[in-house]
């Protein structure tokens, strides 16, 4: 029987003491995000402040998930004011590159053309708005002690642990596009033929398709992708052993070919979590890291990956079609800590 996620909040809380054991500890980007969350707070009304500001031990902060959902912890963009939504997405984009802020903005602005496809179709079963994003603090953002931050709506979800002013934890880190290429012409929407998580996918294909018979071999785990990334929503990934071809049976041009793709996840945080992460998984050692993949070796048929080392795992479908009937043309992805999310240890 699965275990329910209330139960496996219950062990994680119990595990709070254990928060700042992260093998790696960001302190400028951390106080960065600090700074911009207490002007954030400092803007909030008391009534807003209990929507959006929770204890740092409370449940609801390893309560992740992209699907479209009623009810989210937190307070939405769009019951802020003008200068609150300032102050948020300062605070987005402390938590990102300028390529990640961008593709998190992006992917808000594919609710629109979401909402505009599935009117037309008479399939407005959620509501799609781009400012239906919501923020959440978990205790009170200083330089000692410890406290959380999450920014989550449909297709993103960033996850943040921060102690004594350093981030311990950034993931789970989820973006996801759909439409994964913009195939319609929608006003007020993202151009056609904007592909927002464009490197994710193709360097992906570009890595495969270089594979020689003997490698695809090694590579493929499946002739069929499944239909979703695992342990989606859950507070820790999932601990399956690593499958799939090995780093080092890659050649050099293969090897730059990932090295890149492990990259646009990676760049899409600030400068020095994109660096801890790399050099984690360096000192972890590239032996030891392996790209499996799933299904078809061209677009819009469906296909799956994952990248997995001893500290990382990314995994990436594209199966869903979008609203408008296309195939395979909705990407889901993900980053997440071996060693544990929201700076929690795996055991």
């Amino acid at each position: 029987m699965k275990p329910s996620f209330r139960f496996i909040t219950v062990i994680l809380l119990l595990l709070i003491g254990t928060a700042g054991t992260a093998y790696w500890r960001v302190g400028g980007v951390g106080e960065d995000v600090t700074g911009k969350a207490t002007a954030f707070v400092g803007t909030l009304t008391d009534e807003q402040k209990a929507i959006a500001v929770l204890a740092f031990d409370k449940p609801e902060r390893f309560d992740w998930h992209f699907i479209p959902k009623e009810y989210r912890k937190g307070l939405q963009l769009k019951e802020m004011n003008e200068p609150q939504r300032k102050a948020a997405h300062a605070l987005l984009q402390a938590t990102l590159s300028e390529i990640g802020y961008g593709k998190a903005t992006s992917i808000m602005q594919l609710e629109h053309i979401l909402y505009v496809l599935e009117h037309e179709r008479n399939s407005n079963k959620w509501a799609r708005e781009t400012d239906r994003y919501y923020f959440t603090i978990f205790g009170t953002p200083s330089e000692k002690g410890d406290w959380g931050l999450s920014i989550e709506g449909h297709h993103l979800s960033l996850n943040f642990t921060v102690k004594d002013g350093e981030i311990t934890s950034s993931t789970p880190t989820f973006f996801a596009s759909n439409p994964s290429t913009v195939m319609n012409e929608v006003e007020g929407g993202l151009p056609k033929g904007t592909r927002v998580l464009k490197k994710e996918e193709q360097l992906a294909f570009d890595l495969l398709n270089s594979l020689s018979p003997e490698q695809k071999a090694a590579a493929v785990i499946a002739d069929t992708a499944p239909s979703e990334i695992r342990a989606a929503g859950e507070p820790q990934p999932p601990t399956d052993e690593k499958v799939g071809i090995k780093f080092t049976d890659l050649d050099e041009a293969q090897q730059g070919t990932m090295k890149k793709l492990v990259g646009s996840y990676a760049e899409n945080m600030p400068k020095e979590i994109r660096d801890a992460r790399i050099d984690a998984i360096v000192k972890a050692g590239p032996e030891n890291v392996r790209f499996a993949w799933a299904g078809a070796s061209k677009p819009g048929i469906g296909h799956y990956y994952r990248i997995q080392g001893p500290t990382f795992l990314i995994e990436f479908v594209n199966t869903q079609p979008d609203p408008a009937g296309n195939p395979a043309n909705h990407i889901h992805c993900v980053w997440r800590d071996m060693k544990g999310d929201f700076s929690i240890p795996i055991e």
